[in-house]
Parts: C-alpha cells; structure tokens; sequence
C-alpha cells in the first residue's frame, strides 16, 4: 500500500512536470491555435529567440525586410520577362537556302497589312507584319536558368515568410505584412500585373 501510494505520488509528479514543460514548450515550439503577444517568440529555431524588446524588435524589423526582399525578386522576375521577350523579338533568324522566303512568306500573311512608308521625301511600298508576341519562346539557357534561380529564390523567402506567420505572433504577422505593404508600394509598379504571392 505504502508502494503504491508512493507510486502514485511519483506518477503524479511525473505527470505534473510534463504538463509543465508541455504547456511551456506548447507556447514556443507546439502550433498555437490563436495570435498571442509575446517577445519571447523563437523564429525558426529555438536559438533564435529575443531575450529583450530590443532583439524582439529587431526580429520583426528582419521579417519586414524579409517580406520587401520577396516582392523585389518578383520585380526581377518581372525585369527578366520584360527583357527575354525584347531579346525575342530583335533577333534576327537566317533564312535557309531552298526553304520559303520570308518576303514570300509575308505575302502570304493574312495578318499582314501593306502601306507606304515616307523617309526624307522617298516613298516606298512596305509590308508590316506583325511580331510573334503570343507565342511561347524557345528554352534558353540563359533565360530559363535565372528564372528559376529566381523562382527558387523566391520560394524560399515566401516559406520563410510564411513560417513567421504560422507562429501567431501577433507583431511577426503584423511585421511580415507591413514589409509586403511597403514592398508593394516600392516595386508593385515595376511587376506588370505579375502577382507575386506568399
């Protein structure tokens, strides 16, 4: 009896510092079912955890850089769109021997319209056809790879942004939005309507 009240009582205390340390560790590493305002928050490891308001701050000054970083590599994604199909449409192809003419071939062209251009009082008869923009560009090495450095990247700092949301701390959240606002209002101009979302 006296064993079995003894086993009890450790059982009990056993059963009293795991829920302890549950409900403790339950706050910085368990998922948390709603926003909370905590300093003390760990940000992607247990290492990374502000001890003060001032590291606390600096972590949400991280996330909003964070968030800005991602909407600027959507406007690089943007840039390198822009300048491959530029690229696409000033190259210039060779003409095989035996294969159709493109003067033929433009002739030929329902989408093309004739008119005549005027340069320094000389007129000439010309041709306009018009670029292939819609049609999808050939792989290219030195395009397709940047593009999915960038995409890569992007996914990155995206999860990582995301990660920092899923703690429900209110000021991560409130800081990972603040630099998607601010990153917007930076770069969203330069995107062309290209959605670069988390």
């Amino acid at each position: 009896m006296v064993a079995h009240e003894g086993h009890d009582t450790s059982m009990e205390s056993m059963s009293g510092m795991d829920m302890g340390h549950g409900s403790s560790s339950s706050s910085h590493t368990g998922m948390a079912m709603a926003f909370f305002t905590a300093t003390d928050t760990p940000l992607y490891s247990n290492s990374w955890t502000p001890q003060n308001a001032g590291q606390y701050a600096g972590t949400c000054i991280f996330l909003i850089v964070l968030a800005i970083t991602l909407r600027a590599i959507f406007t690089a994604k943007s840039f390198l769109e822009m300048k491959a199909l530029e690229g696409a449409l000033k190259r210039r192809y060779v003409v095989v021997a035996g294969e159709k003419m493109v003067t033929d071939r433009a002739s030929n062209d329902g989408t093309s319209i004739t008119g005549i251009l005027t340069t320094n009082g000389v007129q000439e008869d010309v041709r306009i056809v018009s670029a292939p923009v819609k049609h999808i560009q050939p792989w290219r090495f030195s395009v397709d790879l940047p593009r999915a450095l960038l995409m890569t990247i992007a996914a990155a700092v995206g999860y990582l942004s995301m990660l920092a949301v899923m703690t429900f701390n209110v000021g991560y959240f409130l800081s990972v939005l603040a630099g998607a606002f601010i990153g917007e209002l930076a770069f969203g101009r330069f995107n062309n309507g290209v959605m670069g979302g988390m």
